[in-house]
């Protein structure tokens, strides 16, 4: 069968890296190829430098791979498309708009040709979904870090993407909003079985989260190391797997591959 998302044999060299007397700079990302099935949850996780976000923004089309190709249901990912919504780290909301109104701004984008009145009914369909539609009026001034990731939230799900992309979406925000957003990612993964590719830094995040949490090997010349298969149930509660034996492999499987990469990135820099 032609997987849902196909990322084959992707590369990338950025020419502006080149050092003096270098006759090319070496590649950021070398033969990375992985075939993702509709409605998996993927994480990628991997030490700073080794173009997980370089990756992700590829399979968005913000960057051309060197070499290699992403296909989505079969159709060459080169350029960006509402398809592939990206939720960053930044919620890069428009400040002098309510929350209704920067979701709005997504709507209005893709589906300019409903009626008005069935665009309002979707907006707010979206910020229930990510239980945001109480702050509809509210500006991004007058509410949380957490509230404000809600909406880039709602508003990247507005557009009815096939993916989901997601660049270390909570990695600032606390400890306790970024749980309580962890739980509402699982709840809207499970009601709208979206695809999703998320980058995190988090080992826990990614062994909760994931169907499957691909490791990728230090840079420069990065690629996947090793992909983990998460075969616990879900729904998933995170008190729950505390002390789950599985859980508590999965996230040792990941810790002993980071910390092999660890070590081995600082041999070289010695």
């Amino acid at each position: 069968m032609t997987p849902y998302l196909s990322i084959e044999r992707v590369g990338i060299v950025f020419p502006f890296t080149r050092k003096a007397g270098e006759a090319d700079p070496p590649p950021v990302l070398t033969d990375v190829s992985l075939k993702i099935e509709r409605g998996e949850f993927v994480s990628i996780i991997g030490h700073s430098g080794c173009g997980k976000s370089t990756l992700l923004n590829i399979v968005a089309g913000l960057l051309t791979a060197s070499s290699g190709v992403v296909l989505l249901e079969n159709e060459v990912v080169d350029t960006p498309g509402p398809e592939r919504a990206v939720v960053f780290q930044n919620h890069s909301l428009l400040p002098w708009l309510t929350v209704y109104e920067n979701v709005a701004i997504a709507v209005d984008k893709v589906m300019g040709e409903k009626p008005k009145r069935e665009r309002a009914a979707w907006i707010m369909d979206r910020l229930r979904l990510v239980h945001m539609d109480e702050a509809k009026d509210k500006r991004p001034a007058e509410i949380s870090g957490g509230m404000k990731q809600r909406v880039g939230i709602a508003r990247a799900l507005a557009m009815e993407p096939k993916v989901l992309l997601m660049d270390e979406p909570f990695g600032a925000l606390d400890a306790l909003t970024r749980a309580r957003l962890q739980d509402s990612l699982m709840e809207i993964h499970s009601t709208l079985g979206n695809t999703v590719i998320m980058i995190t830094h988090d080992v826990d995040e990614a062994v909760l989260l994931s169907d499957r949490i691909v490791m990728m090997t230090s840079g420069p010349a990065a690629t996947i190391g090793q992909v983990l298969e998460v075969k616990l149930p879900r729904p998933r509660k995170r008190l729950e797997l505390a002390d789950d034996p599985d859980y508590m492999h999965c996230r040792a499987q990941v810790l002993k591959f980071l910390h092999e990469y660890d070590t081995a990135g600082l041999k070289e820099a010695v």
